[in-house]
């Protein structure tokens, strides 16, 4: 995973300022800040409301309708399982129970330990090999909870 900056009100005003002659700037705003600091925090949404002239509940709205935003710092190392139909019909159901089972997250959670990151995708594009993943970006599939826990081994190494 990349290194974030730590949070900071004023670094994001920076960001924010830099993206509001964007048409349709909402989405290219919640991108840079989760880039610069791994998550939109809280104290983001009424910076952008002020920016773009919007609610703080549409902003609010923006970012938890989109599963790629977070509200807090993840793991370091993020799992993303593919929920698509051709993953679900080779088994990522009882996958996912079992991968959620090991590390005793749900979804969006992170380990205790803060080292892993579970979040739910749908569709990776690799339907013909799935179930399918990306660890921290990088696509693996024809996993197995076996297989997911070696990758995420090697990842941590």
């Amino acid at each position: 995973m990349p290194g974030y900056e730590p949070w900071s009100g004023a670094r994001a005003a920076r960001i924010i300022a830099e993206h509001t002659h964007l048409e349709g700037a909402t989405l290219p705003i919640l991108h840079a800040l989760q880039e610069t600091f791994g998550y939109v925090d809280n104290e983001a949404i009424p910076l952008i409301a002020d920016a773009l002239n919007l609610s703080k509940a549409e902003v609010h709205g923006c970012i938890t309708f989109y599963h790629d935003f977070r509200a807090k710092p993840a793991g370091r190392h993020v799992v993303k399982l593919c929920r698509a139909e051709a993953c679900q019909a080779v088994g990522a159901d009882a996958l996912h129970a079992e991968v959620l089972r090991r590390l005793e997250v749900d979804w969006h959670g992170t380990t205790r330990d803060g080292a892993v990151t579970v979040e739910p995708v749908f569709c990776l594009g690799l339907c013909a090999c799935g179930p399918a993943a990306l660890i921290d970006g990088e696509p693996v599939a024809r996993l197995d909870a076996d297989g997911l826990q070696a990758a995420l081994t090697e990842v941590a190494a």
